[in-house]
């Protein structure tokens, strides 16, 4: 009987420790859990802008042309609110910079293009009106008849000469002209001024058959006596085989 007791007692005394050591190691530290990472945050969203021509004349046109990534709203200043991604032509009355502003999940962002609007030419500056003397406007407008040597029939040349004298003579129906006829050196004096007074008559008719009327023109001779050039040669005689025109008033 003792001897069971005993045994009994063993037994119980295994059991329990049994039971500590499996309570021991229920009660055992276990590992943390690996945290789960947090999502990324989204991207930021990206602007360009660019206008073309950056220079333009008063009424001119530019273009505006833009690009953003991971933006939900998009405006430009002085155009409204655009798509993310286009163009517009623009019409600045004046200089001014065109600022975009992109906005998305991931945050803000802007950039700017600048068109500039060129100033105006000055006006002209008015330019003084000169008024011309009668003497004045006659020497511009009248000019000389030449003629060959020895002759007094009027050239091709002199033959448009006289259309550009009538011409100028009938915006001035007021005036009165003496055409005088004029010789080289060479050939005597008498014959100088018959000569002469053939050249100034044939100037005068061939005003008169251009539209001048006749009572307007005088004809007088000078021969070879008033020379404008008095040197022996053929240049120089040219120069003296003239019709020459004075104003008469």
């Amino acid at each position: 009987m003792k001897v069971n007791a005993v045994k009994r007692q063993s037994y119980l005394l295994l059991s329990t420790l049994a039971m500590l050591i499996v309570l021991i190691a229920g009660c055992k530290k276990q590992p943390a859990p690996t945290p789960v990472a947090p999502p990324p945050p989204p991207p930021a969203p990206t602007a360009s802008i660019s206008a073309n021509p950056m220079s333009v004349d008063p009424g001119g046109t530019s273009q505006l042309t833009w690009r953003t990534e991971n933006a939900t709203d998009v405006t430009i200043e002085g155009v409204g609110k655009v798509q993310p991604n286009g163009s517009k032509e623009v019409n600045p009355t004046e200089s001014m910079s065109y600022h975009l502003v992109a906005k998305g999940p991931g945050g803000t962002q802007d950039a700017t293009a600048r068109v500039t609007v060129n100033a105006p030419p000055p006006p002209p500056v008015a330019q003084p009106t000169v008024t011309l003397s009668d003497e004045q406007w006659f020497q511009q407008n009248v000019k000389d008849i030449y003629f060959d040597y020895d002759s007094f029939t009027l050239r091709p040349d002199a033959q448009q000469t006289i259309t550009a004298n009538a011409r100028a003579l009938m915006q001035k129906p007021g005036f009165r002209v003496q055409v005088q006829g004029h010789c080289d050196e060479r050939g005597s004096t008498e014959y100088n001024l018959t000569l002469g007074d053939e050249r100034a008559t044939a100037v005068k008719n061939a005003l008169v058959a251009a539209g001048v009327p006749a009572n307007r023109i005088d004809t007088r001779t000078f021969g070879k006596e008033q020379p404008v050039c008095t040197e022996s040669t053929e240049a120089c005689w040219q120069q003296n085989r003239r019709g020459h025109f004075l104003l008469n008033k």
